[in-house]
């Protein structure tokens, strides 16, 4: 599985130039994966993992597969874009396609960049979007509630579900809220998770700053916790190698980059993991939901897998590389067999035994 992020913002907030220094810093290789022919708008970035360079090393593998982010570059949202507004309609529908949603807004003074708001004001520029989405939402949930109206007089047990969920969300939306705020028991995410509500996707708030306020405190108080990113200097470090982007980091008491953040943020929100295979071919690594089972990752792998698993033969990553191998491991009794009901760890290292 992988992960789509959508970059979305108000016109002149930086999102593009963000976009692309996040892409090209990641120094991926589109040619290694097989959907490299997308859209322009479309950027493929590998997932930090520092466990794979010393399991490949051990493996002696030919190449490393780490796990990958899909970014969209959403073009720029409008006052009005939920009446058809700007690129209005087309914006939505990017937006309802990915995963999470990173709001970037503007923070950095620039004389020479125009706001499409005549004004920086960071608050105001996210009450705008969120109106906007929420305002798209409402118009779905009352569509939705309207044709399930002929569904509820048959006395359709998972109707009856899924109205009680809109209602909630309706609530929530007219209320001048999020969809993700309203209190849904699990039957109804299930049942409503097709529907797309954009203010139902984690979002991540990202604050563009100037290059001098990155390691700064931010000059707004809010409840919102922002990812403070420079875009002009991710595309500084996009051009330098990654020891001498540690080096530029350190010098300015930054520990990370944006773009680590971001990443670490999504696959905390959306609750997202990964476990390894290594051997002479390849070492790469697996996206996996947390709570996944070991057939479920297998799945990741191929549905065959999924559906002929028989076992899996786990260890953690730090224990194998300790003992230098799937061997010695086994012969220090750190190679586990778990069966189907086994829950995953982030960091497994894995061999799936299966039927085809």
């Amino acid at each position: 599985m992988s992960l789509k992020i959508g970059i979305v913002g108000l016109p002149n907030v930086g999102k593009s130039t963000l976009f692309n220094a996040l892409v090209k810093g990641s120094h991926a290789e589109a040619a290694n994966y097989p959907f490299c022919t997308i859209e322009p708008n479309v950027g493929i970035v590998e997932v930090p993992d520092t466990r794979l360079a010393p399991l490949a090393e051990m493996s002696k593998s030919k190449k490393i597969v780490p796990a990958i982010v899909e970014f969209v570059d959403i073009a720029g949202l409008v006052r009005g874009a939920s009446k058809g507004e700007g690129l209005g309609n087309k914006f939505l529908a990017h937006i309802r396609e990915c995963d999470a949603i990173a709001m970037v807004v503007r923070f950095f003074v620039d004389a020479n960049v125009t706001h499409v708001e005549g004004k920086i004001d960071p608050l105001d520029d996210i009450a705008t979007i969120e109106t906007e989405l929420q305002l798209a939402d409402i118009s779905t949930v009352d569509k939705r509630l309207f044709s399930l109206e002929k569904e509820l007089k048959m006395g359709s047990k998972e109707s009856k579900i899924m109205h009680n969920g809109l209602q909630k969300i309706k609530d929530k939306l007219y209320a001048g809220e999020n969809a993700r705020e309203a209190d849904l028991d699990s039957s109804e995410k299930e049942l409503l998770k097709g529907l797309g509500l954009m203010t139902q996707k984690p979002i991540i708030y990202i604050a563009n700053v100037g290059e001098d306020q990155v390691a700064a405190e931010l000059p707004v108080k809010t409840t919102k916790k922002f990812i403070p990113i420079s875009a002009k200097l991710e595309a500084e470090l996009s051009e330098l190698t990654i020891e001498e982007q540690k080096e530029y980091l350190d010098s300015l008491g930054i520990e990370d980059s944006g773009l680590n953040q971001l990443i670490h943020r999504a696959f905390e929100m959306l609750e997202l993991q990964t476990y390894i295979t290594t051997g002479e071919m390849e070492t790469k690594a697996w996206t996996i939901h947390k709570g996944d089972t070991a057939p479920q990752a297998a799945g990741v792998i191929h549905t065959d897998f999924e559906k002929g698993f028989i076992a899996a033969e786990v260890v953690p990553w730090q224990d194998l590389y300790a003992q230098g191998g799937w061997s010695q491991a086994k012969a220090h009794g750190l190679v586990r067999t778990e069966g189907k009901t086994y829950v995953m760890r982030d960091g497994d290292v894995v061999l799936f035994r299966f039927n085809v």
